[in-house]
């Protein structure tokens, strides 16, 4: 009896998740057209908050510093380095580049408050006079973020539309070719960006990412608070969600992109999603919030997706559950003498669990078109075992978050 509950509920899991999946999947694949209207001037500000980034800051500066664009400038925040990011970042142009350097005691107190006393010191220093805060986006780039020479050309018309608030890019991997752990990383955010967020905008629930975000300063003004990031260790998620609540519109580019340096060891890998597990545990906190001032059709979305940890948590024992109803079964046969279900039998659990695989190949070999549609498709079989890793960093987030470790995880670079 416990055997058949525990089989029957994971396949009522499987097939709900399938049942969402699948929707998000089929709205993604629509167009959104967008009328044209007359251009604006617009002043970009990248913002990069900073912590022991001498391995990767260069580079990313240079990217930004080569973009084919008008009016933009890019604000490095030291936050308490103890390596040569500081002396990286005053080697870049110094026209287009600017360095805020935190000092102990109000340094290294998360990303959010990095980026707030950057935009404190945006306001204070003078750098802004003279722009309208509508006409003032501020992109948030991680200090390994390498974005597309075209990214500035891609998301600026979404901002003609007063409502918008801010702009999501595609995040890929530079070095996906290095493993087939960079590999799933590249399929991951491939798959999330061109499916989900994709979807969500015409749910109304698109999210911001830590990385690759632009937002207008004139939204970010609206939000309450002392600064629009909060102390989260998902403070994009945050603040996304507050974004929304406030009446503004997020918006998914795909037409661009950051691209990132993946994670290559198992263990900081799920390290570093038990951080941002651990996040989404404390944005529970946002779920009032979402019921009051948030239009229902993207609310129910929001509240399905800051539920995704409790998700996981259950379906982790999934696997279990699905080997203990397999156990019971053969030990039966091996009792009565003949096998107790068909050989047919493994097939639903195969197309259960691996439906999702040929959607997500077709999805990934249209971005990287050299690897074919069948690589792509035997990838995404191996992206649903790589979708465990979730279980094992749920956990410790979780347990982190029970004994009150609050400290930021941050993922080492290479």
């Amino acid at each position: 009896m416990i055997t058949e509950l525990l089989l029957w509920s994971s396949i009522t899991l499987i097939i709900m998740a399938g049942c969402y999946n699948t929707s998000l999947f089929l709205l993604s694949r629509r167009r959104i057209r967008r009328s044209r209207t007359d251009r604006r001037d617009r002043f970009y500000v990248f913002l990069m908050a900073c912590l022991n980034e001498e391995k990767v800051l260069s580079e990313s500066l240079a990217r930004i510093t080569s973009l084919p664009a008008r009016n933009f400038m890019a604000l490095v925040i030291d936050d308490g380095s103890d390596d040569r990011t500081f002396q990286v970042a005053r080697a870049a142009d110094p026209a287009l580049v600017r360095v805020h350097r935190r000092t102990p005691p109000n340094c290294r107190k998360g990303k959010g408050a990095a980026l707030n006393d950057g935009v404190r010191h945006l306001r204070a220093s003078g750098l802004l006079a003279g722009h309208d805060p509508a006409d003032v986006v501020l992109c948030v780039v991680d200090a390994d973020g390498r974005l597309d020479p075209h990214v500035v050309q891609s998301v600026d018309p979404y901002f003609d539309d007063p409502r918008t608030g801010a702009v999501q890019v595609c995040v890929r991997m530079y070095n996906r070719h290095l493993g087939l752990l960079a590999r799933m990383q590249d399929m991951e955010f491939v798959v999330y960006g061109d499916v989900f967020q994709s979807a969500r905008r015409y749910i109304g629930s698109v999210g911001m990412g830590g990385n690759g975000q632009f937002m207008r300063l004139s939204a970010l003004n609206t939000l309450d608070g002392d600064g629009p990031w909060s102390d989260s260790l998902t403070e994009d998620l945050d603040l996304g969600v507050r974004l929304i609540a406030k009446g503004w519109t997020n918006q998914h580019c795909t037409a661009a992109a950051v691209s990132q340096q993946a994670v290559l060891s198992l263990r900081r890998l799920i390290r570093q999603r038990s951080r941002w597990f651990q996040g989404h545990l404390q944005s529970a906190g946002l779920v009032p919030l979402i019921l009051r001032d948030v239009p229902t059709r993207a609310a129910i979305d929001l509240l399905y997706h800051l539920s995704s940890p409790v998700l996981i948590l259950l379906t982790s024992l999934l696997p279990l559950s699905f080997l203990v109803a397999l156990g019971a079964t053969t030990v039966a046969s091996v009792q009565v003498g003949h096998p107790l279900v068909s050989p047919m039998w493994l097939l639903g659990p195969y197309l259960l669990s691996f439906t999702t695989a040929y959607a997500y190949g077709f999805i990934y070999a249209k971005r990287e078109r050299e690897l074919g549609l069948v690589r792509s498709v035997l990838l995404a079989h191996v992206f649903v075992f790589y979708g465990y890793i979730w279980f094992a960093a749920g956990w410790w987030g979780f347990w982190r978050m029970l004994t009150g470790q609050r400290g930021w995880l941050k993922t080492a670079r290479t």
